[in-house]
């Protein structure tokens, strides 16, 4: 997944990427649990992004 400028997102967008995130996040440590490929550096992405929407999402809640 291309780092995308979640700043400039729309609020649908960014719900739909933090969704996706999540989705792929959980199918990826389903693999590791069950013997697959060992991504780290892919699980590791994921979880960033998934920080950087769900900080976007409280920056704009607060404003």
């Amino acid at each position: 997944m291309a780092k995308k400028d979640i700043t400039k997102m729309k609020d649908v967008e960014l719900l739909e990427l933090l969704q996706d995130s999540q989705e792929e996040l959980r199918k990826e440590r389903f693999n590791i649990a069950g013997a697959g490929s060992k991504d780290a550096k892919k699980i590791s992405n994921l979880k960033k992004t998934i920080a950087r929407a769900l900080t976007e999402r409280r920056v704009r809640d607060s404003k």
